[in-house]
């Protein structure tokens, strides 16, 4: 009964979610589901495992959230991303279109701005792009998720997107963890996703098709900011809370490229520079300390890397953008309200995890996981797939996995002599292939914003955005397996 509890809290957690029911009430009711057919106390597993384990994530994540959200917010609002995506379009012209919209996308999300962020600012600009060389707008979706939502988010290094810092307090490892294997996943991910691309741009050339008759994108993306089911199912998958899109105020005015991308540079310096010359030439043992919770600079040292770069980067956009943001405190404020909904809906969801670990059924569950053939790496991808899909979020499925089998795995790495930092790659790739199926948050909100739907255009977005992860996650687990960590 106990395993059937697990299965039917999983089952409602899938199903309710994809109808839009809130994350923030389907998670604690999936655990006492999962927890009532295991006949184990209900209220004691919902506030001391299920807080304990959410409470828990929200301390050490928040402040990520926390920034990310700032700092998207105040890239929009000084016209910054719009400035970069309009700068990219200039310079490689209306014939690599598609180019154009994957790297504006790749640039502003590996430079820190929010997934919804870069989707709301990227549709209507991708929209007037692609109906000015005449491509099927049903292919906008595919190409904004495989710059946005691919490589960026598990594959390059450095990265700040969440994704890449929930494994760092499980392995000890830094964002820039396992580096060569990650660009080598990047370049396998955008090389198959560009390709797919311009083989469907070229199909729909000789059938014939042009634009047609798209959406007037800026306010079919405002209408979709501002949709409640939007809402609900995309704020935790893009990490940002859609209904404050439309809060702040935007200046009258864009940045040039260079300095609209200066903030983006910051965040990417001092990230490799807290991680590889700051943190550890500092003297950290006082983290041993009961008053800092007993803890180690492995830690932490990757959370405070990626702090730091993001709050010297909303500094640098604040000093060169102060007369472009007409409203600063607007703007800071719906940067940081953005974050709460996300934040807790992960949290919410890593209780959930929480819970299905204490029940006994789950070393069952355990026991098969790591016993699937091929070793620990395959096995923790499988693991992170499974778990991401389930739950339609990366970084809500990552957590979960590591949660209930982190410390079982950083056991097995240092008994068979892999690298953490293998491990942190393949986990945060794996997390984010199987996370875009149909009922994904953030799947769902960029249908909307780009005015199309799953009918049109979730081939081309599940070719760009989940086969391909599939295909370099086998690379990475192949290249790690022969070659170790590099």
């Amino acid at each position: 009964m106990g395993l059937l509890g697990i299965l039917v809290g999983l089952a409602l957690l899938m199903i309710l979610a994809f109808r839009g029911w809130s994350v923030l009430l389907l998670a604690p009711f999936g655990a006492l589901v999962a927890a009532g057919f295991a006949g184990e106390p209900l209220l004691a597993h919902w506030t001391q495992t299920f807080m304990g384990g959410a409470s828990s994530f929200i301390g050490q994540f928040f402040p990520l959230f926390l920034l990310g959200g700032i700092f998207g917010k105040l890239m929009d609002d000084s016209g910054s991303v719009s400035a970069i995506a309009r700068g990219l379009t200039l310079r490689l012209g209306t014939r690599r279109a598609i180019l154009a919209v994957v790297l504006a996308g790749a640039m502003v999300t590996y430079g820190g701005v929010s997934l919804f962020v870069a989707f709301f600012v990227l549709a209507p600009m991708g929209h007037a792009l692609f109906r000015a060389a005449n491509i099927p707008y049903r292919l906008l979706p595919a190409a904004i998720m495989l710059g946005a939502s691919t490589f960026t988010m598990s594959a390059l290094p450095g990265t700040p997107a969440i994704q890449n810092g929930i494994p760092m307090p499980f392995f000890g490892t830094s964002p820039w963890a396992a580096p060569g294997l990650g660009v080598i996943a990047a370049l396998v991910m955008a090389g198959l996703g560009l390709w797919w691309l311009a083989f469907r741009e070229a199909q729909a050339r000789r059938a014939g098709e042009g634009y047609g008759s798209g959406p007037e994108g800026i306010g079919t993306a405002l209408r979709a900011a501002q949709d409640p089911a939007v809402r609900e199912q995309g704020a935790v998958s893009a990490g940002f809370d859609p209904a404050e899109a439309h809060h702040g105020k935007h200046g009258a005015t864009e940045p040039n490229f260079g300095m609209a991308a200066a903030p983006i540079l910051v965040v990417v310096l001092i990230n490799l520079l807290m991680t590889v010359v700051v943190l550890p030439s500092m003297d950290t043992t006082f983290l041993d300390e009961p008053r800092w919770g007993g803890t180690s600079i492995k830690a932490v040292a990757g959370i405070w890397s990626v702090v730091v770069a993001l709050t010297a980067a909303c500094l640098m956009l604040v000093a060169l953008n102060h007369r472009r943001l007409p409203s600063l405190r607007a703007t800071l404020d719906a940067g940081a309200n953005a974050a709460v909904l996300p934040v807790l809906g992960v949290g919410s969801l890593v209780g959930f995890g929480a819970v299905v670990a204490q029940m006994p059924a789950f070393a069952a569950v355990r026991d098969q996981v790591l016993a699937i053939g091929g070793g620990p790496l395959v096995s923790l991808a499988v693991a992170t797939n499974v778990l991401a899909a389930l739950t339609g979020s990366a970084s809500g499925g990552l957590t979960i996995a590591l949660e209930t089998l982190g410390e079982t795995y950083l056991r097995i790495a240092a008994e068979q002599g892999i690298d953490p930092g293998l491990m942190h790659r393949v986990a945060v790739i794996g997390a984010g292939t199987l996370d875009a199926l149909p009922h994904n948050g953030a799947v769902v909100s960029l249908l909307a914003v780009c005015g199309t739907d799953h009918r049109r255009s979730y081939m081309d977005l599940f070719i760009t955005s989940v086969a391909t992860a599939m295909v370099a996650l086998v690379f990475v687990i192949g290249l790690g397996s022969l070659l170790g960590s590099f």
